[in-house]
């Protein structure tokens, strides 16, 4: 039992990384624009309700530092920003992170994800 639940669990990691090898750019980026209400992701980009994305892959959850919103959970959850970290968050920020403040209930769709993700990866670094 232990060797098939360690299966699923890795099975889960690959299929999870995979679909974020496979996302769309060009769509997240459309996909990501209800995003732009509350975040930007140029480099000097400014910070709204949320924090600039320039720079977040490899940044510790909480430390940008000209943004001094975040919420106690965010900062001590310490979370190192990669991209099954993020696809982790915007499923359901609430289930992943409890306590942040980011007012989003999240994305379902895998599909959706992948591609922000992947525009993420193009757009903030």
């Amino acid at each position: 039992m232990r060797k098939l639940l360690l299966l699923a669990t890795v099975m889960v990691s690959f299929s999870a990384t995979a679909a974020q090898a496979d996302g769309d750019a060009a769509l997240g980026k459309r996909q990501f624009a209800p995003c732009t209400s509350c975040h930007t992701v140029e480099e000097g980009g400014a910070n709204k309700v949320g924090p600039n994305l320039h720079g977040i892959f490899g940044r510790t959850s909480g430390t940008k530092a000209d943004f001094d919103k975040f919420s106690d959970a965010i900062k001590a959850a310490a979370v190192v920003w990669d991209a099954e970290k993020i696809d982790k968050y915007i499923t359901k920020p609430s289930e992943f992170m409890p306590g942040n403040k980011m007012a989003f209930i999240g994305l379902k769709n895998p599909k959706v994800r992948a591609n922000i993700i992947a525009y993420l990866e193009e757009a903030t670094k």
